[in-house]
C-alpha cells in the first residue's frame, strides 16, 4: 500500500499548478519586454550624439555653414539639442576627427566650423594602408594606372585649356628645380606637380586619391633623395626634371598619345629606382622616413 502525505493548507489540485505556470510564464515574458526597452533606450543614448554630428555634418558639407563659423558655445549647444552635455561632447569628438571643427577651450572659446579637407582625408587613407602593411610596390602601381591616363586627358584639352595648365605645371617644375640642392624640401614639392598634373584632368575623385598616394610616395621620393652621395641623388632629381619638361612641351604640342607613352616610361623609371631602396611598405616610410 502506497500512502500519501499531503501538508494542510497546500492546494494539489491540477487548476493551481497550472495557473502558478501561467504566472510564472507571464513573469518572464514581462522581465523580457522590460529588458528590450532598456536595451532600445540604451541604444537610443548611444545614438544620439550621432544624430547631433549627423545634422551638424549636413550643415556643413551643404554650406549652410562656413569656414570659420561659430556654432556657439557648450551650454549653448546642449540647449539647442536638449541632451546631456556628455552625449554633445560625444557628438563634437567624432566631428573633431573628421576636421570639421575645432573645439576651443577657455572663456573665449566655442566649436568653430571648419570646411572638408580633402588632405586629411588622404592622411587618414595613408594610415588605412599603414596598418594593413601595404607594400610600396602596390601604392606605386596604384599612381602608375592613375597618372598617364590623366596626362592623356590633359593633353587632349583644348589648346585654351592646355596653355593655362602647362603654364601652372611649369611654375611647380621651378620650384622643383630651385630645391634640387634640397632633399627635405624637393620630396613636397615634386609631390605637388604630381597632385597638380591629377586634378588638371578635373576628376574629384582621382584627385583625392593622387593625394592619398602622394603622401606616401613624397616620403619615398625623400628617402631616396636622402640615400647615396648627395651628388648621385641631385642627379637623379636633375633627370626626373627634365623628364617633366618633355611631357610639358608634350602636352603643350596637345601630343597626347605620345604625352602618355613618355609618362607611362616615366613612371616605370621612377619605381625601380624607389622600390630600390630599403623601405619596402607603407609602415616603413611612415615610420623611419
Amino acid at each position: 500500500m502506497v500512502y500519501t502525505f499531503h501538508r494542510p493548507g497546500r492546494d494539489r489540485s491540477p487548476g493551481r499548478g497550472e495557473w502558478i505556470e501561467r504566472e510564472a510564464e507571464a513573469l518572464a515574458q514581462a522581465k523580457k519586454r522590460v529588458g528590450a526597452e532598456r536595451a532600445v533606450e540604451r541604444g537610443r543614448l548611444r545614438e544620439k550624439p550621432q544624430q547631433i554630428a549627423d545634422e551638424l555634418r549636413h550643415l556643413i558639407v551643404s554650406g549652410k555653414l562656413s569656414e570659420g563659423d561659430s556654432l556657439g558655445r557648450e551650454p549653448d549647444l546642449v540647449e539647442r539639442f536638449g541632451v546631456s552635455r556628455p552625449s554633445l561632447r560625444e557628438a563634437l569628438r567624432i566631428l573633431e576627427a573628421e576636421g570639421l571643427i575645432t573645439v576651443v577651450r577657455g572663456m573665449l572659446g566655442g566649436v568653430v566650423v571648419h570646411q572638408p579637407d580633402g588632405r586629411m582625408t588622404a592622411r587618414t587613407a595613408a594610415l588605412v594602408l599603414q596598418a594593413r602593411n601595404v607594400d610600396l610596390a602596390d601604392v606605386f602601381e596604384a599612381r602608375s594606372l592613375i597618372e598617364p591616363t590623366a596626362v592623356r586627358v590633359v593633353a587632349s584639352l583644348p589648346s585654351r585649356a592646355r596653355r593655362p595648365a602647362v603654364s601652372e605645371l611649369r611654375r611647380l617644375v621651378d620650384e622643383e628645380a630651385r630645391l634640387v640642392p634640397d632633399p627635405e624640401g624637393f620630396g613636397p614639392a615634386n609631390a605637388r606637380f604630381h597632385e597638380r598634373l591629377v586634378a588638371l584632368a578635373g576628376n574629384q575623385t582621382l584627385t583625392i586619391v593622387a593625394e592619398m598616394l602622394n603622401e606616401i610616395v613624397a616620403r619615398a621620393v625623400t628617402a631616396v633623395s636622402r640615400a647615396g652621395p648627395p651628388s648621385e641623388s641631385a642627379a637623379t632629381r636633375r633627370r626626373g626634371i627634365r623628364s617633366q619638361e618633355r611631357l610639358l612641351s608634350l602636352i603643350e604640342a596637345g601630343e597626347a598619345p605620345e604625352a602618355e607613352a613618355h609618362w607611362r616610361t616615366h613612371m616605370a623609371v621612377v619605381g625601380r629606382i624607389l622600390l630600390g631602396q630599403r623601405a619596402t611598405t607603407v609602415i616603413d616610410l611612415m615610420d623611419h622616413h
